[in-house]
């Protein structure tokens, strides 16, 4: 068995349960990502916000920079932040997950 066989074996998809389990624990969080991981490492010190988990059991997280990217929703690759330690440090305004964003101009 080659490594992409082992890979998909080993896969497991989330049930619909555990989707909804991870979209209560983890959607509109504030979260800083473990750096020690090396394909998080360049958003190390940034916070970001949970907008939401995706069928896959990964977190939609916006960095305020006007994108969203995909993390797996696990302790191993997140770590919260109160709601208070992050006020001051989220700009909800300057990104692109916003219900009803400003109108540029008007």
């Amino acid at each position: 068995m080659n490594g992409l066989e082992t890979t998909l074996k080993t896969m497991i998809t989330p049930t619909s349960d555990q989707i909804d389990q991870l979209k209560s624990e983890w959607t509109d969080q504030f979260v800083q990502v473990n750096p020690s991981r090396p394909e998080l490492k360049r958003f190390a010190g940034r916070l970001g916000r949970v907008v939401t988990v995706n069928w896959s059991g990964r977190a939609l997280v916006d960095f305020a920079d006007g994108g969203w990217y995909d993390i797996a929703a696990s302790t191993e690759c997140l770590t919260k932040v109160s709601a208070d330690a992050a006020k001051d440090k989220f700009d909800p305004k300057a990104n692109s997950a916003q219900a009803f964003p400003d109108r540029g101009g008007k």
